[in-house]
């Protein structure tokens, strides 16, 4: 059993650090396992023990770093806090930077498992709008058809289609969100 803030976190920690920094110095293409532990100060077969190989360490920092840092911010009403979250995961997602954290989150992701845990970061962030809209008294969609208007098509456009992305697509998607959950 892992013990929350013991070695495994230690370890988890230094490793992540290794890498963003390595990335920056040298590039993501010169990184090699090997690197990665000598400036983390641990054993490349901790590496290999614990995440498998390169592409499932560099998936699971990239998970960490799509972690949003704070809850959204309140504009005042759902319709705008909304727009201006969407907005805001459309500039962090599709910056190359973004696009790069996608790619690696979804290229050691073997399982499915850290996928998933990016679109538990958006669900996380949609039920904050959502309950500080309810707490407001104002009708609310539920979550999964915030994600079908809006966290998917931007997704898809962000991986497949990127020209024409901007703020005035994502206020688009926003709109087309009915204040009420669709039939299904």
């Amino acid at each position: 059993m892992v013990r929350p803030g013991g070695r495994s976190a230690r370890v988890q920690a230094s490793v992540h650090t290794a890498v963003r920094e390595l990335q920056t110095e040298v590039g993501r293409d010169a990184l090699t396992v090997p690197l990665v532990a000598q400036r983390a100060g641990v054993t490349p077969s901790t590496i290999y023990r614990r995440w498998g190989d390169l592409k499932e360490l560099l998936s699971d920092v990239a998970v960490e770093r799509l972690r949003p840092d704070t809850a959204p911010k309140d504009h005042g009403d759902l319709s705008s806090d909304l727009a201006a979250w969407a907005e805001q995961f459309l500039d962090e997602m599709a910056s190359p930077t973004g696009r790069g954290y996608i790619r690696d989150a979804l290229l050691g992701d073997p399982d499915g498992s850290n996928a998933g845990q990016c679109s538990a970061y958006a669900v996380q962030q949609i039920n904050v709008l959502l309950t500080r809209a309810a707490d407001r008294g104002e009708n609310t969609p539920d979550v999964e058809t915030v994600v079908d208007r809006v966290v998917a098509p931007l997704m898809y456009r962000i991986l497949f289609r990127p020209d024409g992305l901007d703020a005035e697509y994502a206020r688009r998607l926003v709109k087309g969100v009915p204040a009420r959950p669709t039939g299904r």
